[in-house]
């Protein structure tokens, strides 16, 4: 099944919540989301039944991998249970999760039995004072590296560590975030600043392009560029000394809409095509007014097939100043 721009549907990232712990600047401002923020009622979101059967919908339409996402999606009560009803399901090849690592000294083992496959913390400094900064909640570095430990002891490997670079706060340290996790248990992902969402106060001035991160880290190590390992995958990828890996998303300075395959769907069910889409499409009350597999295929399948989002690759100063959906509810 393809979009107007011949790209198949093979990614689906699903949000399990809204909410969250952390505070970032980029994702959850503390100003937008402060403490009379309305999240959504729990009755509005789906259950894991609902999750575990649209997911068999979109794995029959052509995905091959599930991103569980939030908000924070360990804050989600038993999510051990939907990632071992989402494991179970027939031709699904891929089933992982980004964290911000707050929970993981105590979910990480029961996330990997319940059938897990792999796993990424968003890990933004390794300076305890940036670190609180970032996160804006004073959350301690500490017990997030200890998460990480845990999730590593648990079998996760490779990790996928993921740090967004803004220009001011904490480029100087993408050097030391290579060497820190340097060798074959920990992949590195280096993220440009995006403009998602309406809330971040994003500018053009705070993003750090991929060359000068790739530039920054070569002055740390040699690297050397490694092909991507599947059509659509986001990041530039170079092998470290050691048998590690690093990679750098470029969404800003080099897009790569061309052969994106990622459906978003949020934890009130709610389909979105692009990380950058100021309008998605309904499904929870669809799903739960009776509608058969096939009607939700079809339903589903003609949103896919319509799709023409390429933000990335026509982003302009009006373009920017359009609404769009926050990162907190697509989970990036």
């Amino acid at each position: 099944m393809l979009d107007t721009l011949q790209r198949p549907l093979r990614d689906l990232r699903l949000s399990v919540t809204d909410r969250c712990n952390f505070r970032c600047g980029y994702c959850m401002p503390k100003e937008s989301f402060g403490r009379g923020y309305d999240f959504l009622p729990k009755d509005s979101i789906l259950t894991f039944e609902e999750l575990a059967r649209i997911s068999r919908i979109f794995v029959a339409l052509g995905v091959e991998k599930i991103r569980l996402t939030g908000g924070e999606p360990t804050l989600r009560r038993d999510i051990e249970r939907l990632v071992a009803q989402l494991a179970a399901i027939e031709g699904l090849r891929d089933l992982t999760l980004t964290t911000n690592g707050s929970t993981l000294a105590e979910k990480a083992r029961a996330l990997r039995d319940a059938g897990l496959r792999r796993l990424t913390v968003s890990l933004d400094s390794l300076d305890e004072k940036t670190f609180a900064a970032m996160n804006d909640v004073n959350f301690p570095l500490r017990r997030v590296l200890t998460g990480i430990e845990a999730a590593r002891d648990a079998g996760f490997s490779p990790i996928k560590l993921n740090m967004v670079v803004k220009r001011g706060l904490n480029e100087g340290e993408v050097g030391a975030m290579a060497q820190r996790f340097a060798g074959p248990d920990f992949i590195v992902r280096y993220i440009e600043y995006m403009d998602v969402g309406n809330t971040n106060g994003w500018s053009m001035t705070d993003v750090v392009p991929a060359s000068e991160i790739i530039a920054r880290i070569g002055e740390t190590m040699p690297l050397t560029p490694v092909a991507r390992n599947y059509p659509g995958e986001t990041a530039l990828r170079f092998r470290t000394p050691g048998g590690g890996e690093i990679g750098v998303i470029a969404s800003v300075t080099k897009p790569f809409c061309g052969d994106c395959t990622r459906a978003r769907l949020t934890a009130d069910g709610t389909l979105f095509t692009c990380l950058f889409a100021n309008r998605g499409t309904a499904l929870r009350d669809f799903l739960r007014s009776g509608a058969s597999d096939d009607a939700l295929v079809e339903k589903i399948g003609a949103v896919w097939k319509a799709r023409t989002d390429r933000y990335s690759e026509i982003r302009t100063t009006a373009g920017m100043a359009l609404p769009k959906v926050e990162m907190s509810r697509v989970g990036g």
